[in-house]
């Protein structure tokens, strides 16, 4: 892994665990997963700060149950 990737996953990874942070949840496999599918998606789209895709996640994902069934991702925003 090269030193910009490694930024690039350790950026991802704290907006994650902010978003579990901020709404108090256990870490969960399934929300994991959905989490930093749509945390790649943000930082792809320019969003490049974990504060930035965190503020995202937490407004998008409202709560875990958000991410179980049928959860938006930022590639389906019309």
């Amino acid at each position: 892994m090269t030193k910009q990737q490694d930024s690039e996953f350790r950026v991802m990874s704290e907006a994650v665990q902010a978003w579990y942070r901020f709404y108090e949840a256990p870490p969960d496999d399934r929300a994991s997963r959905v989490l930093r599918i749509a945390a790649i998606d943000l930082y792809y789209d320019g969003y490049k700060t974990a504060e930035d895709i965190a503020f995202v996640l937490i407004g998008t994902y409202v709560g875990i149950c958000s991410t179980k069934i049928n959860a938006p991702t930022s590639a389906s925003v019309h």
